[in-house]
């Protein structure tokens, strides 16, 4: 038996790791192609398993959007629960700036990944299933941004945050660091003095 009918077999054998395979193909068309370019067949050549296994998983293109969708989605809870242990206290200024490193990474290093899940978000345009999905991934910005500011900041922040980083990855230039820092200073300046942890979440 060859070592790649070998892998086929082991994958086969295990369904979780085949599902896994699938959706990460799924978002690799997606960063490739967009959402509208994103097919069964695409899919399965990009993850190199059967066509049949990738409609077996997923009925539907839907289907892929959604495990997709969940995916980027839980992979931000994590990075937003990283970034918050490491950084327990932060003034305004502080914040801002760094919150200017991380809209200045989704234009570098960061863009091909941040193109993925804008696609995915904005696929609840049309898909009123992924809407609970993409809510979360709002719910999770602001309850991140909430360990430094009252709510209502958190909530403008993450506003601004997510329409800075789509003008920048849609439009013909990027935003200057000096105009994100200008903009989140206005934003975290105005805000109340956050003396409590938000509820349920303790200090960190």
């Amino acid at each position: 038996m060859t070592e790649r009918s070998t892998s086929s077999a082991r994958r086969r054998r295990d369904p979780e790791r085949r599902v896994a395979e699938i959706a990460a193909a799924t978002e690799k068309v997606i960063a490739e192609r967009g959402i509208e370019g994103l097919t069964h067949r695409a899919v399965a050549e990009t993850a190199g398993v059967p066509l049949g296994a990738t409609t077996y998983h997923f009925a539907t293109k839907d289907d892929l959007i959604t495990t997709a969708l969940e995916r980027s989605v839980d992979r931000f809870a994590a990075y937003l629960d990283d970034w918050v242990t490491q950084r327990p206290g932060l003034t305004p200024e502080q914040l801002a700036v760094l919150l200017a490193d991380v809209l200045m990474s989704c234009f570098g290093p960061q863009r091909a990944q941040q193109v993925v899940e804008f696609e995915l978000y904005l696929a609840a345009l049309r898909r009123p299933v992924l809407r609970p999905i993409a809510d979360r991934y709002v719910q999770l910005s602001i309850r991140a941004l909430a360990h430094y500011t009252d709510e209502v900041t958190a909530t403008a922040a993450a506003a601004a945050m997510n329409g800075l980083t789509l003008r920048g990855l849609a439009g013909t230039s990027n935003p200057s660091r000096t105009d994100l820092e200008a903009v989140l200073r206005r934003i975290l300046g105005s805000a109340p003095p956050c003396t409590d942890s938000p509820e349920g979440t303790g200090s960190r």
